[in-house]
């Protein structure tokens, strides 16, 4: 999702709480990966893989010029077919630990199986984060967990949108830069709220 578009999508849910929510999240999730120098690892349900939050934070990466985003994709099933960046299983996850950042993304209650081993990267160090449908099992093994329905969550957006919300976010530069400068991607941003933005009203 274009700047453009993310821009219009926060002007759509100006006044809810998803585009301050989705900062805050995506600001723990850079202050966890930029200082160790990436290590992030995204996995979902076996019934939602995450795809389009991967390739979001992918193209944030690049444009953003913080290469620590870029994640690393888990998955349920792998194939022997499948290309090298999308051929990493579960087992990936046993061998996380401190200095590498677990965001799960998990609309419903992920299995046994895999809240284990979520369970262990805490326990060997790892930041768990999570994007989440409410699952008091999910949020219990979050540092931090942003919640897309349920009981405690308001309503009107589904998780797809919270999620480039969140992407968008997380590539955005929140500390100044040398000499006062912005970045590119930043100004681009900034342009596009204004373009967006509805005209004064006029007395």
């Amino acid at each position: 999702m274009d700047a453009v578009r993310v821009a219009l999508l926060r002007e759509v849910l100006a006044g809810t709480e998803w585009p301050a929510a989705a900062r805050r999240f995506a600001g723990a999730l850079r202050s966890s990966v930029v200082p160790q120098g990436g290590g992030l690892l995204l996995v979902g349900t076996e019934e939602y893989e995450p795809w389009h939050l991967a390739a979001h934070l992918v193209d944030e990466a690049a444009w953003s010029g913080q290469p620590e985003l870029n994640p690393t994709l888990v998955r349920h099933r792998v194939r022997p077919e499948d290309p090298a960046h999308l051929a990493v299983g579960l087992g990936r996850l046993e061998a996380a630990g401190r200095g590498q950042t677990l965001l799960v993304v998990a609309p419903r209650r992920p299995d046994d199986g895999l809240l284990e081993r979520v369970h262990d990267a805490r326990r060997a160090g790892a930041t768990v984060l999570s994007l989440d449908g409410g699952d008091a099992e999910v949020r219990a093994l979050a540092h931090d967990a942003l919640t897309v329905g349920g009981p405690d969550a308001a309503q009107g957006v589904d998780l797809d949108t919270v999620q480039h919300l969140v992407s968008a976010a997380a590539g955005e530069n929140s500390l100044p830069t040398a000499r006062g400068r912005r970045r590119f991607r930043d100004r681009l941003s900034w342009l596009a709220d204004q373009l967006t933005a509805p005209p004064p009203a006029r007395w």
